[in-house]
């Protein structure tokens, strides 16, 4: 049953489609020629897509501009001039007296950087000059490069200082030749060639008997160098003070909270700036100000009067000063004095006027209530006196009746 059925369906569907072809030849065949030429089998089974109309860009009419009414000129606003910012004011040039006392800093970019500071730091200061004698690649490793014990004695010489301060350290991280033969840096031969070098330095600095001020290293960007310059520093002090010099630590202006590194800090001021370079070595111009602020305070106290700015006024500058007349003699109360042994100190036990204390039993109403169960009398007038008989300076209240 399913077989002859389904032949059926099939023959159903070619009749169908016999006529349709039927249908369109004759369709296609009543077409004129030029239809027949464009029309086609798809197209009459599907219909015909007609092709886009094509229009011809020529205008039909021009259309009219729309005349804009006439606008005035708006005046224009005259620009503002930018206002001119207010340039800094130049610093103000103080002339250095003949007898200035003058300062010599040596060291390697450090040290540069701190003379550079101590500049700023002294530059209205007429009593004392910074001369900075510095070689930024310098150290007492390489003295094959900078040969700083040979050299400090012609700066000396030429500056005649009053006071020497050695700021190197920064570039000895690195194989120092001894008797010969290179030493890699951090062995213990190394240290102890190191060490002999730094005092011999600080002896050579302090022989004169100049003052002498050794400026530790400051931290780095670098954790490796940090932990370098630490241990340098410890070489630094203990030497400078056993050559009778004095160290000064610089750490913990360039730190945190909790000793790490940091680019930006607080200047001399408590203003948050930027305190080193962007390869965290170098210092800026506040960092180098900051720097000197730490050994500015020793030199004012080494030099003395001289880094007060000046000379000392005189009796004829002080003259304008406001004195107040002495008091005349008969404008002070005398009064008798008074004995250390006088037990009463002249009546001191009693106020002026006043009646001497009534001595006491020295129990308390509080003491005589719990231990005896006694209870104190109510002053006259109070509330709770419970007297029969009211003195007569208690007056009671009169009755009001209506």
């Amino acid at each position: 049953m399913k077989t002859g059925s389904a032949g059926r369906q099939k023959h159903q569907w070619a009749l169908r489609l016999l006529m349709i072809l039927a249908i369109g030849i004759s369709a296609f065949a009543a077409q004129p020629a030029e239809a027949q030429e464009r029309r086609t089998l798809f197209n009459l089974l599907f219909g015909r897509r007609e092709p886009p109309p094509v229009y011809d860009d020529t205008p039909i009419y021009e259309p009219r501009q729309r005349r804009q009414p006439q606008q005035r000129d708006k005046p224009r606003k005259a620009r503002q001039k930018a206002k001119p910012v207010p340039a800094e004011p130049a610093p103000v040039v103080v002339e250095k007296l003949d007898t200035a006392k003058k300062v010599l800093v040596v060291g390697d970019f450090v040290g540069d950087s701190l003379g550079d500071g101590l500049k700023t730091a002294f530059e209205t200061t007429p009593g004392i000059v910074i001369e900075t004698r510095a070689n930024g690649s310098s150290g007492l490793v390489r003295d094959d490069y900078f040969d700083w014990p040979a050299n400090l004695p012609g700066y000396v010489a030429e500056v005649k200082p009053s006071l020497i301060i050695v700021s190197l350290g920064a570039n000895e991280r690195q194989p120092m030749s001894i008797g010969g033969e290179m030493e890699k840096f951090r062995t213990d031969r190394w240290f102890t060639e190191y060490t002999r070098r730094v005092a011999a330095f600080a002896t050579l600095a302090h022989g004169q008997q100049l003052p002498l001020l050794w400026v530790g290293m400051p931290p780095f960007q670098s954790s490796s160098m940090t932990a370098d310059m630490v241990t340098l520093n410890g070489i630094f002090r203990a030497e400078a003070e056993k050559a009778g010099g004095t160290f000064i630590d610089i750490w913990e202006g360039f730190v945190d909270e909790s000793g790490k590194f940091v680019m930006t800090g607080s200047d001399i001021n408590g203003q948050q700036v930027r305190l080193r370079g962007s390869d965290g070595i170098n210092l800026t111009k506040a960092g180098k100000r900051k720097l000197a602020f730490y050994v500015e305070k020793d030199i004012r106290k080494l030099l003395g009067a001289t880094a007060a700015g000046g000379e000392m006024p005189g009796k004829d500058g002080l003259k304008d000063l406001v004195t107040a007349p002495p008091i005349a003699i008969e404008d002070i109360v005398q009064t008798q004095p008074i004995s250390l042994i006088d037990p009463d100190l002249d009546g001191g036990a009693a106020l002026l006027g006043g009646e001497a204390t009534l001595a006491g039993n020295g129990k308390s109403a509080r003491d005589r209530l719990v231990e005896k169960g006694e209870i104190a009398a109510a002053p006259a007038g109070r509330v709770d006196d419970f007297r029969l008989a009211k003195p007569e300076t208690v007056i009671s209240n009169p009755v009001i009746r209506n």
